[in-house]
Parts: C-alpha cells; sequence; structure tokens
C-alpha cells in the first residue's frame, strides 16, 4: 500500500524540481489547500519581506566601516521625512532635502571641477540589502575606479532615498558618472536584493531610459565579482561613448572556462 494514501498531506509529483529553484513549486496539497508546512513557510517569508521594507537604515555603522578604511562619506537626506512618508510618497524620495542638498552644493564648491565618479548608497525598499552587499559592493567600486585612474566623490548615503536622487547627488557634487547601490522591492525569496543604477551625466529630471540596471546583487543571485565586472563594462563604454542607458547594452564578455578546465580558488566570477 501506498503510504501516501494515508497522509492529510499529499506529496507533487514533480517535487524533484524543488531542489533546482527557490520558486515555490511543487509544494503538495492537502485537500484542495496547501500543507502546513508550505502554508507557514509561505507567511515567514512574508514576514520577512515585510520587515525588510520597515527596518531602519543604519547608515552610522556603515559609515563607520566606511571611514574605517579611508573612504569620506556624506550622510544625507530625501525629502521625505520618515518611512511612511517615503513608501506613500515615492516622488519625496526622488529628490533631496533642502538642507542636505544645500550641504552638497557647498562641499562641491571646495573641490574644484568635480569628480569622475559619485557613488551613492540609499535604503530603497530593503535596507537588509544596503547592510548586508553594499560593503562588499563599495569596495570592489573603489578597486575599479583605482585601476582606471578616476576620481571619486565621498560615498554618500541617503536616507529614506529612491533611484532618481542619485542624479541629484551626481549633479551636485559635479561628477561625470554616478552609482547608487539600493535596495530593491523585496520578493518571497529574496528580502535582501541590491540593485545598481548607473548614469552617466546625471542631473535631476532624468527618467529610467537614461540608467542601466544591475540587479538580484546577493548570495543566491549576482556574485558581487559579476556585478562588478558588469559595471565595469558599463563605465568603460559611457566614459567612452558619453551615454548611458538605453543606448549603452550590457555586451560585457563573461569568462568561460575552457574544456577539462576546473575552477579555481579565487575565481574572480564566482568572489567571496
Amino acid at each position: 500500500m501506498n503510504d501516501d494514501n494515508n497522509t492529510p498531506a499529499q506529496p507533487d509529483a514533480w517535487r524533484q524540481l524543488r531542489s533546482l529553484t527557490s520558486a515555490r513549486i511543487a509544494l503538495g496539497h492537502a485537500g484542495t489547500s496547501l500543507p502546513t508546512a508550505a502554508q507557514l513557510d509561505f507567511q515567514f517569508a512574508h514576514a520577512q519581506a515585510r520587515d525588510a521594507v520597515h527596518l531602519p537604515f543604519d547608515h552610522a555603522a556603515l559609515s563607520e566601516q566606511l571611514k574605517g578604511r579611508g573612504r569620506e562619506v556624506l550622510t544625507v537626506h530625501s525629502s521625505a521625512p520618515d518611512r511612511n512618508v517615503y513608501l506613500q510618497r515615492p516622488d519625496l524620495g526622488r529628490r533631496l532635502s533642502e538642507e542636505s542638498a544645500a550641504r552638497l552644493r557647498e562641499y562641491a564648491q571646495g573641490h574644484g571641477e568635480g569628480f569622475d565618479l559619485a557613488v551613492v548608497v540609499a535604503d530603497g525598499l530593503s535596507s537588509l540589502a544596503v547592510q548586508r552587499h553594499s560593503p562588499a559592493m563599495l569596495e570592489r567600486i573603489d578597486e575599479l575606479a583605482a585601476a582606471e585612474g578616476w576620481s571619486l566623490a565621498p560615498v554618500t548615503l541617503v536616507e529614506q532615498g529612491r533611484v532618481a536622487v542619485a542624479d541629484e547627488v551626481g549633479q551636485l557634487l559635479k561628477a561625470r558618472m554616478v552609482v547608487i547601490l539600493i535596495g530593491e522591492r523585496p520578493g518571497l525569496s529574496s528580502p535582501d536584493s541590491l540593485g545598481l543604477y548607473f548614469t552617466y551625466g546625471p542631473r535631476v529630471g532624468l527618467n529610467d531610459a537614461a540608467r542601466n540596471c544591475i540587479s538580484n546583487v546577493r548570495l543566491e543571485g549576482m556574485s558581487y565579482a559579476m556585478a562588478a565586472h558588469k559595471l565595469l563594462y558599463l563605465m568603460r563604454e559611457a566614459w567612452r561613448r558619453q551615454l548611458s542607458g538605453v543606448n549603452l547594452k550590457d555586451e560585457a564578455q563573461v569568462p568561460v572556462l575552457e574544456a577539462g578546465e576546473t575552477e579555481r580558488p579565487g575565481n574572480f566570477l564566482i568572489g567571496p
């Protein structure tokens, strides 16, 4: 006798496929409903996603970490005064507060003609992603800029920021290019996904067509090293062609192993 027929929860015939994906497939059933374990797992994932949205951005800890390795940091705030307003008014998250804009303008006045690259970090819709992944990505971006000989603006940390706020930061700091590291909207299997948005010639008023996006940067998604590899290609091409966005395609060549070659420790596509 098949023991499955004696249990309330019936396994799915495709359950072996679950080892290949984090998607919610082959969950089985109990009558017309999900098994209790699958239902509880869904509720837990939903709670993680909600928590990621509301978790406060610990900018002070990130600032101290960056200063510890010699990076100058500027901490500013968007026009959204708090999290509730930020979630209800996306437009306010796209612009700096008047006080913050004045601070960046004053800083830029004392630094000549500006910078080649400005790096912005904003909480977005998952400060969890920013806190987990931005330090490693910032270190790699600094290494790329140093190798290319590009001058770097201070890392600008933006509280209650959205993607477009980077355009204003870049414009005020007189940066030729800007990249923002921001927490992406959490999914039910990815509450900590980091997004990178790159713009050449940043200025207030640009739309998404002017930006290039590298998304799903996290341990279970795109590795830090791969994200850095793609970003370097975009920045080099943008520098050469003086544009970004829909007219700049990601055509970065991904190195592959030759036949018979085995992966070596420290492969730059795998990274730590």
